[in-house]
């Protein structure tokens, strides 16, 4: 099981809570499960979101495999260039 913390826009979204504790095998389950359990996020997952995975960012890794209790954070994406 795997602790997700949101930054607080997303925490709105998850009615109200900053973190969750959700089973997963990798980023693209993860993401299926928090928009299953909490349809307010599927809207800021399809724009974008970057996972830090004990602390390392994660971009467009979907399969990226979650280790036993990771610390996950969600945050924004940022455009650059």
């Amino acid at each position: 099981m795997a602790k997700v913390t949101l930054w607080s826009g997303l925490s709105a979204a998850a009615g109200g809570n900053t973190t969750l504790e959700v089973t997963a095998k990798d980023i693209r389950e993860l993401f299926r499960v928090l928009a299953e359990q909490y349809p307010g996020l599927a809207p800021f997952i399809a724009q974008g979101i970057a996972v830090s995975i004990d602390g390392v960012i994660y971009r467009d890794t979907w399969s990226k495999e979650l280790p036993d209790n990771a610390e996950i954070f969600l945050l924004p994406r940022i455009a650059g260039g």
